[in-house]
């Protein structure tokens, strides 16, 4: 198969574009293909007899099988058709590297996505470092959309982006009370940024659009399908600091997004529910698993906040408090911060035996310590700062 003429100028940003148009959303073959040769000399060995740059007796084992896997799908590929598409409407393709990547998306490692189509005003990186995807059953009770419209008001009060589906039930609950509260929400969608997913939410997605953002991992014109949505859950799940659950069956899609981000060691809390409800089995089978219990918008806001940030009130109020000493220090310094004496001072090898680590480790955490203002030299010693 030959090159196509758009291929011999092509940058890393058209490369990836192609690349999510040409492998199906979680590929773990794709990903590590593209991963070991970079976008650009990945494509061109799907169009090639054989990849280029490595030995010869690696060929078939780690390029040419996989590229021919592609070449059946790269006929008529062409990204500039895509791009062409994404610009009427004032979108734009994010790639690794790009200020706008979140950079949670790379603890997925070779199942990232090659890159992010997004429509939106708001810049998804930036909003994505205080957020919570909210997500949860589409047949939700009125109890469960009450639960998911009082957190994404909350959240919008704390300043936290609530991120989740835009599919009917908790999702679409989550996303309107947060648009109600003037704040920022992001939908991430199983098709293309130029097609709202279900039609019944067209409003609701381009609301979504109008004011925070819309994010895909497949091009325009794509359209939704039961895998793409198996997958765009693993987005959900490593794009945000942590995910709440509020009401799902046993099994369901939102319980697959809850495993995945304990998974990449993000928090996860699940609502508790009627014993009697199937829509809360699911959120008690978490609370079995080891997620936390969250029954108002202050504990979720609590749930993906730094330690100290949030001081809990009676249920339903939400105040900040003050952040401690200890906020923010790595564990080191945390444990040469509680070896130092709070009034009469010691020298660093005694501080060292009290914390039971090595004297140069000590010296420089004490450094750090007295550079936060926490600890002090007093004549030939340390003394922690009142």
């Amino acid at each position: 198969m030959s090159r196509p003429p758009w291929l011999d100028d092509a940058d890393e940003r058209v490369a990836r574009a192609a690349w999510s148009r040409l492998a199906e959303p979680g590929d773990h073959d794709a990903g590590r293909f593209v991963r070991r040769f970079g976008a650009v000399a990945a494509l061109r060995q799907v169009y090639d007899r054989g990849p280029v740059g490595v030995e010869v007796s690696e060929r078939v084992s780690q390029g040419e099988a996989v590229a021919a896997r592609w070449r059946v799908r790269a006929g008529d590929l062409d990204p500039r058709r895509d791009l062409l598409h994404l610009d009427r409407f004032g979108g734009r393709v994010v790639v690794p590297g790009d200020p706008e990547w979140p950079t949670g998306l790379d603890d997925l490692q070779h199942r990232a996505p090659f890159c992010l189509w997004v429509r939106g005003p708001r810049s998804v990186a930036p909003v994505m470092e205080s957020s919570v995807s909210v997500v949860g059953a589409r047949a939700a009770t009125w109890y469960g959309e009450r639960v998911a419209g009082d957190i994404g008001v909350g959240c919008a009060a704390a300043g936290i982006t609530v991120v989740s589906g835009a599919a009917y039930g908790i999702d679409a609950a989550a996303h309107r009370a947060t648009l109600q509260a003037d704040g920022v929400t992001v939908a991430v969608l199983a098709c293309g940024v130029d097609r709202g997913y279900p039609r019944g939410n067209d409003r609701l997605i381009e609301a979504v659009a109008d004011s925070g953002c819309l994010v895909s991992e497949v091009p325009p014109g794509s359209a939704p399908s039961r895998w793409r949505f198996l997958e765009r859950n693993r987005l959900i799940a490593a794009m945000t600091r942590g995910t709440v659950v509020v009401e799902a069956a046993w099994r369901s899609g939102a319980q697959g997004t809850a495993h995945q981000a304990l998974e990449l060691g993000r928090a996860v809390g699940a609502v508790p529910g009627p014993v009697t409800s199937a829509l809360s089995a699911g959120c008690h089978r978490l609370l079995r698993d080891g997620a936390t219990c969250v029954t108002d918008a202050a504990e979720v806001v609590e749930l993906v906040s730094p330690v100290g940030f949030l001081d809990l009130g009676p249920p339903g109020t939400m105040r900040v408090a003050a952040v401690g000493e200890h906020d923010g220090l790595a564990p080191l310094e945390l444990r040469v911060l509680d070896a130092v004496p709070l009034r009469s001072a010691a020298g660093a090898a005694a501080i060292a035996r009290t914390a039971g680590l090595p004297l140069e480790q000590v010296q420089a955490g004490l450094g750090r310590l007295e550079a936060r203002g926490l600890a002090e030299v007093v004549g030939r010693g340390w003394r922690r700062v009142r």
